[in-house]
């Protein structure tokens, strides 16, 4: 809480003309700005291929839905330590440089503005694959086109544009007669970037990214290493730039990215990274069972600004985000496209509900942000505590794919033999009497990673008919609706696919 300063006034401007004389006189940086800048909005060329990258591979026209792409530039801040950083996340910055920039947006937008709902959700595009990604699009678009919102996906980080170790060198290697005049300087800029972003969205300087449409609230977004940058952005920039309304934090880690943007120097930030609780804008923390296991040590008690959601039986990435994305990277990237790489004959992909805790949370934080109630919070989820009989994971918030069970879901797996972004996936293990080659009664069988072998469960005596089955997801989908943890479609979704299974009997 700050402490309000009773000296008189001509006090505080004398202190304050002596402080800017000495940091001029001392060569020392500015002190960091109380509000973004509004770069200027342009229209990109039509390029070599004719289409953005990232480009929908969908016909977003069919959920009557647009996609366009512009280019933001003007000049941007870095940020440096001011004073003590510690855990809880109330951290103070000052402005270390400034350097000029040219990026771009993807608008994904309702094209009859009576159906724009008012939120505009911005994402931090992710790149740890070295190319633009938008996981968090994938996980919560359902919620997204069904209910009117505006996404935008920011290119803010250096690779993403300069490309990095990838095969495609980033958007200006991808396209140059498109992106060729695009410049990044480093992603100590990134934070400024995606504020000067979010600025444009709301006071365009030039041709409009959201064609008129009136914006309420303005949510930002990021998941797995964008999470990470997102958590530094909350508690650092945030509080000087104010440009967003809520934020999204899904899957980060313990720690915060470096406010220098050189991910090596992780060891000079708190850790653990807690999300700051003073701020006037609301935080959701969306963690999936893989982030636990590191993300755990930063849990912090819930308040009337920051809520967190543990979610039994998801991934950090998984069969809905990957199948619902790959087409779409496939259609900008190709062959070049970051690959899982699980071995052969692992497990499959956890296909569990994590998409449908996303578009619950990002309903309830478009609602919070307008002055709504607090979302509901969640239990703790234990990964390291199994029920022996499932394999499924203890505690957490259990939607009916987990509730009522028919196959172990984890977010963990085997990883040997295995690409570096297999573990990311998770593993789900059909319950089919050990038929499967996994099922080895060993690390690498989900359903039963250590001795002594435990049999899967045999479904028929579990869920003695159809009936049965379908009344118990029923009440499952009922209850998680109740607490808050499930949205009305998406129930009616999943009785429907029981309903519509063979399982029972």
């Amino acid at each position: 809480m700050r402490v309000p300063v009773r000296s008189p006034r001509r006090r505080i401007t004398a202190v304050a003309l002596g402080a800017a004389l000495a940091a001029a006189l001392l060569g020392a940086p500015p002190a960091a700005q109380a509000a973004a800048a509004s770069p200027t909005v342009s229209v990109p060329p039509a390029g070599d291929h004719g289409f953005p990258f990232l480009a929908a591979a969908e016909d977003l026209g069919s959920f009557g839905f647009t996609e366009s792409e512009y280019f933001i530039e003007g000049t941007a801040t870095s940020y440096a330590k001011s004073g003590i950083w510690t855990s809880d996340g109330r951290w103070n910055v000052r402005a270390s440089g400034r350097a000029a920039y040219k990026t771009r947006l993807l608008v994904r937008r309702p094209a009859d503005p009576a159906r724009f709902n008012g939120t505009v959700v911005v994402e931090w595009l992710n790149v740890s694959g070295q190319i633009d990604l938008s996981p968090d699009y994938w996980f919560e678009r359902d919620e997204l086109l069904r209910k009117g919102y505006a996404w935008v996906g920011v290119s803010a980080q250096d690779v993403g544009v300069n490309g990095g170790l990838g095969e495609i060198r980033g958007l200006k290697g991808w396209d140059p007669a498109r992106y060729g005049s695009l410049v990044h300087p480093g992603d100590a800029y990134a934070y400024d970037i995606f504020s000067q972003a979010g600025q444009a969205l709301r006071t365009p300087n030039g041709p409009d990214p959201l064609g008129g449409l009136h914006v309420t609230t303005l949510l930002a977004d990021g998941e797995s290493q964008s999470a990470g940058f997102m958590t530094t952005y909350v508690n650092a920039v945030q509080p000087v730039s104010k440009v967003y309304d809520g934020f999204m934090i899904h899957s980060n880690g313990a720690v915060g990215s470096p406010i220098s943007g050189n991910l090596l120097d992780v060891l000079t930030m708190p850790n653990p990274s807690r999300i700051r609780t003073d701020l006037p804008v609301p935080t959701f923390v969306v963690l999936t069972e893989t982030d636990v296991p590191t993300a755990f040590v930063a849990r912090q008690p819930d308040t009337d600004r920051v809520v967190h959601w543990e979610l039994a039986g998801t991934a950090h990435g998984d069969q809905w985000a990957y199948d619902l994305g790959d087409p779409t990277v496939q259609k900008s990237a190709g062959s070049a496209a970051p690959q899982a790489d699980c071995a052969a004959g692992s497990a499959p992909f956890n296909d569990g509900p994590g998409h449908y805790s996303m578009n619950a949370a990002l309903r309830h934080l478009a609602a919070w942000a307008r002055g709504g109630p607090r979302p509901p919070s969640g239990a703790a989820l234990h990964p390291e505590l199994r029920d022996p009989g499932t394999g499924l994971a203890v505690g957490g918030i259990r939607l009916p794919d987990v509730a009522v069970p028919t196959r172990t879901l984890t977010g963990e797996r085997d990883t040997s033999g295995s690409g570096i972004f297999c573990g990311l996936y998770g593993a789900r293990d059909p319950w089919n009497g050990d038929a499967d080659p996994w099922d080895r009664h060993d690390v690498g069988d989900p359903s039963d990673p250590s001795l002594p072998r435990t049999a899967e469960p045999v479904l028929s005596r579990l869920y003695p008919t159809h009936a049965d089955y379908v009344s118990k997801v029923r009440a499952a989908a009922q209850a998680s609706v109740n607490a808050g943890y499930l949205l009305p479609e998406d129930a009616t979704t999943i009785v429907t696919a029981a309903e519509n299974s063979g399982i029972g009997g």
